[in-house]
């Protein structure tokens, strides 16, 4: 019995493609990260010789550093943001300078301040109202008396 070779479909046309999925690659290491590495050196670490007590103990040190310093940047965030919000608050009714659009400064009294309201804009700077003119927090360059 003698078996036909295999022979591309007929009417078909163009070409085969295949698709990959891109991965993104991670930034920064989190906690989840480093722990998965010590597990996995952990599990694959030589019985008769295992890890360095003092490493291990110096590697979990290290984990809880970082956790303390990447919630301590968070909490600098927030603060920051707060003071900021206060400071803005503060202007309304006050008479300030601030960079034009055009790059001249300008005097007008704060009437109102509008703050990011969703989470993409989350730690964006408030936007005053001055006159019926929006200016960014940050483009105020003195206030008056």
């Amino acid at each position: 019995m003698s078996i036909d070779p295999v022979s591309g479909v007929s009417g078909a046309t163009g070409t085969a493609t295949t698709t990959t999925a891109t991965r993104t690659p991670v930034q920064t290491m989190g906690s989840d990260v480093f722990m998965s590495l010590l597990v996995t050196q952990l599990k694959n670490q030589d019985p008769s010789s295992p890890m360095d007590t003092g490493q291990m103990i110096s590697q979990t040190t290290q984990l809880s550093m970082m956790e303390k310093l990447t919630q301590l940047a968070e909490d600098t965030t927030t603060a920051r943001d707060t003071q900021v919000r206060a400071a803005s608050a503060a202007l309304v009714g006050k008479t300030v300078s601030y960079r034009g659009a055009d790059g001249a400064t300008t005097t007008g009294l704060v009437d109102g301040v509008t703050y990011a309201g969703s989470d993409t804009q989350k730690g964006s700077d408030p936007t005053l109202s001055i006159g019926g003119t929006r200016v960014h927090y940050a483009d105020v360059l003195g206030v008056d008396a």
